[in-house]
């Protein structure tokens, strides 16, 4: 019996493992970074074990640093999560070669699987070979890889080799193998899974499907189980094709095959020899803890010859904190507060007033609906959503509600392009016209003894908000029976509440005010200065730094009087596991270049100077 599990992970991952834990008695441990010193997986473990320093090559990713912290805790069994070390053979067979339980597949399983190469040869298949303009478009992918890392999508054949360049390197620098292959991109297809978990008997269960086409970079943002619109054949392939791969390497535990759908066609990508992030939609769906699978199969438990039925329909939704509009750059800084509505299930790492850093993922959440039809599991995670109260950095939540009730995919017509088509339309500005007011009000009340009111007429009180790129100016008085605004009555104001009627129509804001920043309902302020900074200025052509970032890689030949194109890639930063692209804002002349590679820097600092050429 497993009696105490490490687990060699952080945050969302670690703590949903560690709630398994407790439910099964079992003792946990964590393993943090000093940025993760105060982070909830590590308060929420019964023990914890420092990894010292921050950067995930020197701690998650260190393998005999984490052997030695379970043997030091004294844990008998070591449970990977998913990312950092979760499908690294050498280190599975450590975990083992010191006396503790992996609870996972076998290195060999890994070894088999870990490069997508070898994966489409043991199911029978072939990357590219010489890639021809009858192939385009195709991508461009990192055989040792995931989540959107070293990969290149070519429509030009004289893009591939600077594609194939690129992908190299990133693949190099990200999982220290710079091996790529080609395969045929299928435009407007569907990437569809399966979730399989197979025990030491030979049993192998193949649970559902599951839809994960809205993606970003590459990378997952809303999953649903099961997959629709496929049919009964399809599935059934789908089924057959995911045991075929798991009994194709012994297979043992829980892991994914993924496949990319086009009509009635499906094509084998990879698997995945983990437990997913989207796994919490499989476990709803079928009534099972994928978690508690685990462990007992680690154990020697056999499963039941059959799965256990499906029932309804579940949806996922990850909550990043990025900012869409500006091409997907991760925030930092506090999370102030995080609150979910119920009827929802709610996977996390932060809690109210933790801090979201520059090192790691920026996924704060997964919110998950489950109901006995699609449309009522979208429909309540859309509005559990809304209602959500997020207060710190520029989230995607917004994004995720309207993604959530568009169209294509509430008919379920999406795919694996949809953010590519519509992510103008789903982060254009909608703010709430009234919540410059709401919240000008909220931060006047009890500013003055006397409320502020005059006998005499005066100007009107006027502040200045930020609302993403735009700027609200508000103006109103205040008068014998509280403060007035053209046009609308104001029914009450205190700090944290505001009660409006338009036309007939009450509406209550609830506010709260961090600093600069202010939260109304859904909307995000920052509080301006009554008169602006004239010395606040760069010079036209001025590159800052969109978020706190290291700089990986500057453009081959790119110094100061170089000519450059408009939109021709600068340099390149990564932050929070994903790599960011700064490009010239017009055609002219690099004056100047602060950034060379391994630089770290901070938003806003300044990197390069483009001159225009008019």
């Amino acid at each position: 019996m497993i009696t105490s599990v490490l687990v060699a992970n952080r945050g969302e991952i670690a703590c949903r493992v560690f709630r398994t834990c407790r439910d099964l008695g079992v003792r946990t441990v964590a393993v943090y970074s000093d940025a993760d010193a105060n982070a909830l997986h590590t308060r929420e473990a019964d023990t914890a074990v420092r990894l010292p320093g921050a950067a995930p090559s020197e701690t998650y990713l260190d393998g005999a640093l984490i052997v030695k912290a379970a043997l030091d805790a004294g844990a008998d069994a070591v449970h990977p999560g998913y990312g950092f070390l979760s499908e690294n053979a050498g280190f599975a067979r450590a975990v083992l070669d010191a006396g503790l339980v992996w609870i996972g597949p076998s290195p060999e399983a890994i070894e088999a699987m870990a490069s997508k190469t070898q994966a489409k040869e043991l199911m029978g298949l072939a990357p590219l070979g010489e890639v021809t303009e009858a192939d385009l478009p195709v991508l461009v992918k990192a055989a040792a890889g995931g989540g959107g890392r070293g990969m290149r999508i070519v429509r030009r054949l004289d893009e591939l080799d600077a594609a194939l360049a690129s992908a190299r390197a990133e693949a190099a620098s990200a999982f220290g193998d710079g091996e790529v292959f080609v395969e045929p991109y299928v435009e407007r297809g569907r990437h569809v899974e399966v979730q399989i978990l197979a025990d030491t008997h030979g049993t192998v269960w193949a649970l559902g499907t599951r839809d994960c086409s809205l993606q970003r970079r590459h990378q997952k943002v809303i999953e649903e189980s099961p997959a629709p619109g496929l049919s009964d054949a399809l599935t059934a392939e789908l089924h057959a094709l995911a045991v075929r791969a798991a009994r194709a390497v012994d297979y043992v535990g829980a892991g994914t095959v993924e496949f990319l759908v086009a009509g009635d066609t499906a094509h084998f990508l990879e698997m995945n020899t983990r437990l997913q992030v989207e796994h919490p939609v499989t476990e709803m769906v079928f009534g099972v803890d994928l978690v508690a699978e685990q462990l007992r199969i680690a154990e020697g438990h056999a499963l039941d010859p059959e799965p256990p039925p499906a029932r309804g329909h579940a949806v996922e939704a990850r909550l990043y904190a990025e900012d869409p509009a500006r091409d997907w750059a991760p925030q930092t800084g506090t999370l102030h507060r995080l609150a979910v509505p119920g009827g929802v299930r709610l996977d996390t790492g932060f809690t109210d007033g933790d801090g979201i850093g520059v090192h790691y993922d920026p996924m704060l959440a997964k919110v998950i609906a489950h109901a006995p039809t699609r449309a009522e599991a979208v429909r309540r995670l859309a509005g559990a959503l809304e209602r959500a109260t997020v207060h710190g950095p520029v989230t995607n939540r917004d994004l995720l509600v309207r993604s959530l009730r568009h169209e294509e995919f509430t008919g379920a017509r999406m795919d694996t392009g949809f953010y590519d088509r519509h992510l103008a339309g789903l982060t254009a500005p909608a703010p709430d016209p009234y919540a410059p007011l709401a919240a000008a009000l909220a931060d006047a009340h009890g500013r003055s003894r006397f409320g502020g009111f005059r006998n005499v007429p005066s100007q009107p009180q006027v502040k200045r908000y930020a609302v993403g790129e735009e700027e609200h100016e508000v103006r109103y008085r205040h008068t014998r029976t509280g403060p007035e605004a053209d046009g609308v009555r104001v029914l009450h104001a205190d700090a944290h509440r505001v009660v409006l009627e338009t036309d007939g129509v009450r509406r209550t804001f609830e506010v709260a005010r961090y600093g600069d920043e202010v939260q109304v309902n859904g909307t995000r302020l920052t509080a301006l200065p009554r008169f602006p900074d004239p010395t606040a200025q760069l010079a036209p052509g001025s590159l800052v730094a969109p978020m706190p970032g290291t700089v990986v890689r500057v453009a081959d030949g790119l110094a100061e009087g170089s000519a450059v194109e408009d939109g021709q890639p600068l340099l390149w930063l990564e932050a929070m596991k994903m790599e960011h692209r700064i490009t010239a804002p017009a055609a002219g002349t690099l004056t100047a270049l602060h950034a060379a590679p391994g630089q770290q820097v901070s938003v806003g600092a300044l990197l390069a100077v483009v001159q225009p050429s008019d």
